[in-house]
Order: structure tokens, then C-alpha cells, then sequence
């Protein structure tokens, strides 16, 4: 209304110059121009909304939840309101990054802000799923049950990075065995600034001239010092009467320190410490290294308790014998000596039988070697012995091959199975090498 009055008494007052404007804006060329430019205003308030808008809610990458949990908060600041909760596992868009925050969206369309160090990348996430997809058909060595909560870790070492958390008593399944250096945890000093140290060079000098200044005394005040002793010596002389030859003071150089002797220990990088590690699969079928400290085996007690000191690595049921109205299982237990970061798996096995009229395990075998896993146990068809249980042992030479041997269980007796063109190998004992060494002398 305020437009067309206004119109309205410019029309009246100047007639001539409405009349030339109106021209103008009704010629071609601005009524062109005019039906272009509504062709592209709604693409330019688009860009304009966009613009406003900090990165128009464009998912930079994709990210992981590596802890347990974490809230969701709806800014960056000191105050601010939780807008929701992520899990270990969940997978995130990111939307933005400031500093050690991440601007991130659920799966459900919650956004929010969360700290950096609960997410993982998507090269986290591949590599464990390799990891499954590697070892899907592994065989199983050992069960076992966490000690306490601990991470799923892509590599064997504390330092590596991990997805997934394992909750404490999980069951687990163990595939293969691997060792990783303890990581020292000490830090480096922080590296000063040339800056800094010209202010620390100063300080130190400083505070040495400020104790050569305490120490040192003026030459004139030594002088002084010295004959007034010389003249209370003569003084002393002449009161007693007697004259006592002079004694010489016996003039001493400066006192040369005591060469230091190189330490070469100095120089010498103390041994790291090797830790056991264990690649195993979780009750959700993913598969990761954890610490082997952080799982306790569930071995058999009739077992366990023969096991001597030594480590029980892997224990396979072979088979089971019938007592009465029960079933017994006959165990292969392979063990190790009880510390970390040994060059072989194991050292020992030993295969358990059941004594039917004793009621008790017996130890039907036990053979030393430097073996690497996995074990492998099957059954195979001897002909007049039947079906039997065998299991094969993975054993290291002298030049580093791997050489498998196989072994059969005809209860209680355990015996080699040869390969084809196999010669058997007899080993003598050290008592029968004792005895003929006694004859012979």
C-alpha cells in the first residue's frame, strides 16, 4: 500500500520520468534478464543455506567405537548436554573435526560430538575382518576364559591398535601363539628449545660464579695470614729455648683425579622383555591377539595336576574309554617351560590314558622336542587295528624346516606312524649308553 501510494504521487508530481522508467523496465531485454534470473534463484539460496551450514552435513570418513562407551555431547565447551551414547564396536559418519573432538552421526541419526580416542578408523576395521577371514578354519589348540577385560588387538604388542573389547570370564578359543617386545612405558625428556637452553647455560653459570665467588679469598689476606703464623712460631721458639730444626713441609702438587674407566654397559640397550601373545576367537566369531597373561586355560584338573611346573600350552581329547557307567576322555597335553618369549612353542608333550582297573591317568608317552603349533588331531583306519586317534607334531630342525611327524594312540600304547619311504629312527637311551660305556672300560 505504502509502494503504490508512493507511485501514486511520483505518477502526479512527475509524470514525464515514471513514464520513462516504466519504458525501460517493460523493454526486452530487462524482462529477459528478469526471467533468467528467477530461473536460478532457488539454486542460489541453496548454495547460500548450504553455505551457512558448517560442512552441509558431509560424512568426511567412517570411524569405529574402540571403547567401551562414550556420550555423545552437543558442543565443544565446558558446559554442554550429552545428546546420546555410542558402544564398543558401533560404526560412526564423521562429520567434522575440531582439535581432539569429532563431530560424529549413529547409525539411529543421533549427532554429536565425542572424543577422538574412543574412535578408530576404517583400516582398523579391515584388518581384523582379514584376520577372521584368515584364519576362519584354523585349528583350535586350547579353550580359554579372560581374566579380566581386555582388547581385541590386530597385532600381537600393546601398543597396536585394537577394535573390539573382550569382557572378563569370556570364553575364547586359541589358534595360534606369537610374541611381541614389552613396551618400556618410559617416556623421553621433552627436547628443549634453543631458546631454553641458552637461558638454562646462563642460569648454570651463574650459579657457579656465585660459589667461586664465595670460596676464593683475596691474595693480600693469604700474606697477611702467613706471617703472622711464621712470627707466633718464633715467638713460641724463643719462650721454650730451644731450637728445633725446621720441618719441611713437603710441597705437593695438585691432586690428579682419578681416571674414570669407560662403562661399556653405558652404551649397551638393556634387553627387552618378551611377552606371549595368543591370536584367538571370541564367542562373536572375531578374531584379534590378546595378552596371553590376560587367559586362563580350561584344563582338565586330572590333567593339570601332572603338569609338574611346566606351562601346559595345548590339550586335544583324543578319545574315550568306558569305566563302569562313565566315560573318560584320554588327553595329548603339550607343554613349555614357564616363561614368555621363547624361540619355539613348546618342548614336551605327553598323552594321558585312563587305567580301567586302577581308576587313575598314566602317563602312556612323553617325548621332548622344539615344536611350533598348531597340532593336529584326526582318526585313521589301520586295518587290523581298527580306527585309531592320531595327532601330528610340527617339530623344527637343526636348519630351521618344519618337519611333521605323526603319532597313533592304540590304547596304552602310543607309537609312530611312518610316512612312505620313512626309515624309523632308534634312539638309545643314556641308561644303555652308560652300561656299554662301563663294559667297554
Amino acid at each position: 500500500m505504502v509502494a503504490s501510494a508512493m507511485c501514486l504521487r511520483e505518477q502526479a508530481t512527475h509524470p514525464r520520468t515514471y513514464s520513462d522508467r516504466r519504458a525501460i523496465l517493460d523493454s526486452d531485454p530487462v524482462r529477459r534478464f528478469c526471467h533468467r534470473f528467477q530461473r536460478f534463484l532457488p539454486i542460489c539460496c541453496l548454495v547460500l543455506l548450504s553455505a551457512c551450514h558448517r560442512n552441509g552435513g558431509r560424512v568426511l570418513e567412517v570411524a569405529y567405537v574402540s571403547g567401551v562407551q562414550a556420550f555423545l555431547r552437543d558442543r565443544v565447551a565446558q558446559v554442554y548436554e550429552k545428546t546420546g551414547i555410542v558402544k564398543n564396536g558401533d560404526r560412526v559418519e564423521v562429520l567434522d573435526h575440531d582439535r581432539r573432538f569429532v563431530k560424529v552421526r549413529t547409525a539411529t541419526g543421533v549427532t554429536g560430538w565425542v572424543e577422538q580416542r574412543y574412535l578408530v578408523g576404517q583400516d582398523v576395521y579391515d584388518q581384523i575382518q582379514k584376520l577372521t577371514a584368515d584364519n576362519l578354519n584354523d585349528p583350535v589348540q586350547a579353550q580359554g576364559a579372560t581374566r579380566n577385560d581386555t582388547n581385541l588387538h590386530v597385532e600381537p604388542g600393546r601398543d597396536t591398535e585394537h577394535l573390539y573389547q573382550i569382557s572378563a570370564g569370556e570364553k575364547l578359543l586359541l589358534l595360534k601363539r606369537g610374541t611381541a617386545e614389552k613396551s618400556s612405558g618410559v617416556t623421553p625428556p621433552r627436547a628443549t628449545s634453543f631458546g631454553e637452553k641458552e637461558k638454562d647455560k646462563n642460569k648454570q653459570t651463574k650459579k657457579e660464579d656465585a660459589g667461586r665467588a664465595k670460596i676464593e679469598v683475596p691474595k693480600n689476606e693469604v700474606k697477611n695470614k702467613d706471617k703472622n703464623k711464621d712470627a707466633s712460631k718464633e715467638v713460641s721458639k724463643e719462650d721454650k729455648g730451644k731450637t728445633p730444626a725446621p720441618e719441611k713441609a713437603e710441597e705437593k702438587g695438585p691432586e690428579k683425579a682419578p681416571e674414570k674407566i669407560p662403562d661399556k654397559t653405558q652404551d649397551q640397550k638393556p634387553a627387552g622383555v618378551i611377552e606371549d601373545w595368543w591370536l584367538v576367537r571370541d564367542t562373536h566369531n572375531r578374531v584379534g591377539w590378546v595378552l596371553a597373561r590376560m587367559i586362563d586355560l580350561d584344563v582338565p584338573l586330572d590333567v593339570a595336576q601332572y603338569a609338574e611346573g611346566q606351562r601346559i600350552v595345548a590339550f586335544f581329547v583324543l578319545d574315550q574309554v568306558q569305566d563302569g557307567d562313565k566315560k573318560v576322555s584320554q588327553y595329548l597335553t603339550v607343554l613349555t617351560e614357564p616363561k614368555d618369549g621363547l624361540p619355539f612353542d613348546f618342548n614336551q608333550i605327553r598323552v594321558f590314558t585312563w587305567n580301567v582297573r586302577r581308576h587313575r591317568y598314566e602317563t602312556a608317552y612323553r617325548e621332548r622336542m622344539e615344536g611350533v603349533l598348531p597340532v593336529t588331531i584326526a582318526q585313521e583306519n589301520f586295518d587290523k587295528e581298527g580306527v585309531l586317534p592320531v595327532f601330528a607334531i610340527r617339530e623344527k630342525d637343526d636348519s630351521g624346516n618344519i618337519i611333521v611327524r605323526k603319532y597313533k594312540l592304540n590304547t596304552p600304547i602310543v607309537r609312530r606312524v611312518l610316512a612312505p619311504g620313512e626309515a624309523p629312527v632308534h634312539v638309545a637311551s643314556k641308561k644303555s649308553a652308560t652300561k656299554k660305556g662301563k663294559r667297554r672300560h
